[in-house]
C-alpha cells in the first residue's frame, strides 16, 4: 500500500432509513443506491444516518504492468462493441422497448405484459424530454448512466442520474404513469426519501389495485402521478396507509386482504421481467436466495438473445448455472453486472492472475462459486428456508399474460429439481457438507 491524495467518500440514508421503512436503501455517490432487502432500515435501526470514509492508501496489484495491458487490451477489443454502444447512447431505458417487444413488460400490478404508452416512456421519450448526457462510474468505457435534465414543464431544470429501466418499469408499467418527466420526479423524490424504486413502484400499484376493489378508503388510480407521489411521501413518513406498506408487501397483503393478489418471492417484488414470458427468469426469481432477484443470474439476456429460448425447457438450467456461477465471481470481484458479456470464464482468470497473483483456472472458479453458493444456502436454511420458499406466486401460475403466455407449477418444479440437481443439493434444496472448495 502507498500513501497518495487524500480521498472521502459517504453512504448515508434517509428519512425513509430512519422511519425504519422495511425496502429503505443507503446512498453513495449522490445517485447511487444500495437499493434492495432494506440495508437503510438496517442503519436506520441502530440510529446511524451515514458513514463518511477518509483515506490516502491505495492496493497495489500483484502485476501493475500485466493489469494496465489487460485494461487497454480490453478498451481496444471493446470499443465498437454493440452492446457497449447501446448501453453508451441509450442506456438501460432501451429495455422498454425489448420487454414490451418480448411481451414481459409488467405493467397494470403483473397483470399486462405490455404498455400501450411505451413510447412516452422509453428510451426516445427520454431524449425528446431530457437533455441527456452519458455518465460513467469511475473509468468506465461504457458509460451506461444517464445524466438526465427535464426539459420543461413542472419538473423542469430536475437533474437526476436516470430514470433506469427498472424505475420505468416500477413506475411507468405497473402504475401506468405515461410521463418519462414524472417518473424522473418520482425517482429522484425515491432517492431524497431513500426508498428503492422497485419496491416503492410495486408497492403504489398495489395499493392502486387495494384501493379499486374497496379495501382501502384512499383514492388512488393508475397513471396519476401526484397521487403516487403523496403516497411516496407517505410511506416515508409512516403516515395512514402508508404506515401499513412500509412495512413491506407481505405484511401489508395481510392486512388488506389480498395475499393472492401480491407478486413477491420471498418477500420481496420482482423486477421488470415477467417470469410467464421468461421462464429461466421465472427459475431465477424462486431459487435466488434474497428473493425474486433478477440479479444473481441476470438470465433475461440469455433468453431475450436466444441462447436459451424462454420456452425451450431442455438444457435451459445448464445456461443458467453457467451464467450464475460466473456472475458469483463478479460480485467476488465487485464488478459490474454490464460487464458479463465481456468477461468470460477465461477473462475473469486473467482479471485474478494480474491483480491477486493467483493462478486459478475455470474448474476451479466454478468450485469457488458453488461454494459461495452452498454456504448462503446454508444459512438460509439455518434461518427457516425451505423448499416452499423456492416457487413463485400462484397468482403468476394462474393467470396467463394477454399474449397467452405463462408458466406453470410444473414448469417451475421440473427446473427447480433440476437445479437442486445440478448443484450437488438434495431433493429438498440442501447442500452437501464439503470439506475445502
Amino acid at each position: 500500500q502507498k500513501k497518495g491524495r487524500e480521498r472521502s467518500g459517504a453512504v448515508v440514508i434517509g428519512p425513509a432509513g430512519e422511519r425504519r421503512v422495511r425496502f429503505s436503501v443507503v446512498e453513495n455517490d449522490k445517485w447511487r443506491s444500495a437499493g434492495r432487502t432494506g440495508m437503510g432500515a438496517v442503519m436506520g435501526a441502530k440510529n446511524l444516518k451515514g458513514i463518511v470514509f477518509h483515506g490516502t492508501r491505495t492496493r497495489t496489484p500483484a502485476h501493475p504492468d500485466n493489469l494496465a495491458r489487460f485494461v487497454q487490451e480490453t478498451k481496444e477489443r471493446r470499443k465498437d462493441d454493440k452492446g457497449v454502444h447501446a448501453y453508451k447512447t441509450l442506456g438501460t431505458p432501451m429495455m422498454v422497448d425489448v420487454m414490451n417487444k418480448a411481451g414481459a413488460f409488467p405493467t397494470q400490478y403483473w397483470s399486462k405484459g405490455q404498455f400501450d404508452k411505451r413510447e412516452s416512456i422509453n428510451a426516445a421519450a427520454m431524449q425528446e424530454k431530457c437533455t441527456v448526457r452519458p455518465h460513467a462510474c469511475l473509468r468506465c468505457m461504457m458509460a451506461c448512466g444517464k445524466l438526465s435534465t427535464v426539459k420543461s414543464g413542472p419538473h423542469a431544470g430536475l437533474t437526476i442520474e436516470g430514470p433506469e429501466y427498472e424505475t420505468l418499469y416500477a413506475f411507468g408499467g405497473l402504475c401506468m404513469i405515461d410521463e418519462i418527466e414524472e417518473i424522473a420526479y418520482l425517482n429522484d423524490l425515491c432517492d431524497r426519501l431513500g426508498m428503492d424504486t422497485i419496491t416503492a413502484g410495486n408497492l403504489c400499484a398495489f395499493a392502486i389495485e387495494a384501493a379499486r376493489r374497496g379495501k382501502i378508503k384512499d383514492k388512488l388510480e393508475y397513471g396519476d402521478a401526484k397521487q403516487v407521489a403523496n403516497l411516496l411521501q407517505r410511506i416515508a413518513a409512516r403516515e395512514g396507509v402508508g404506515d401499513i406498506l412500509a412495512e413491506g408487501i407481505v405484511p401489508a397483503s395481510k392486512a388488506f386482504g389480498l395475499e393472492d393478489l401480491a407478486i413477491h418471492v420471498k418477500g420481496m417484488e420482482p423486477a421488470g421481467y415477467d417470469p410467464r414470458a421468461l421462464k429461466g427468469v421465472g427459475l431465477g426469481y424462486a431459487v435466488s436466495d434474497r428473493g425474486a432477484c433478477h440479479l444473481r443470474a441476470t438470465f433475461y439476456k440469455p433468453e431475450l438473445a436466444g441462447i436459451s429460448p424462454p420456452n425451450q425447457m431442455e438444457g435451459k438450467v445448464e445456461v443458467f448455472l453457467d451464467f450464475e456461477d460466473r456472475l458469483n465471481i463478479f460480485d467476488t470481484l465487485i464488478l459490474c453486472r454490464f460487464y458479463r458479456d465481456l468477461y468470460p470464464w477465461d477473462q475473469l482468470q486473467e482479471i485474478i492472475a494480474v491483480t491477486t497473483g493467483l493462478e486459478l483456472n475455470e474448474a476451479e472458479l466454478r468450485r469457488l462459486s458453488a461454494h459461495v453458493m452452498d454456504d448462503t444456502r446454508r444459512f438460509n436454511i439455518q434461518e427457516g428456508l425451505t423448499l416452499n420458499d423456492d416457487t413463485l406466486p400462484k397468482r403468476l401460475f394462474k393467470e396467463p399474460l394477454e399474449s397467452g403466455e405463462g408458466i406453470t407449477e410444473a414448469q417451475l418444479v421440473r427446473m427447480r429439481s433440476d437445479y437442486y440437481r445440478l448443484r450437488g443439493w438434495s431433493r429438498e434444496g440442501i447442500p452437501p457438507e464439503r470439506d475445502g472448495v
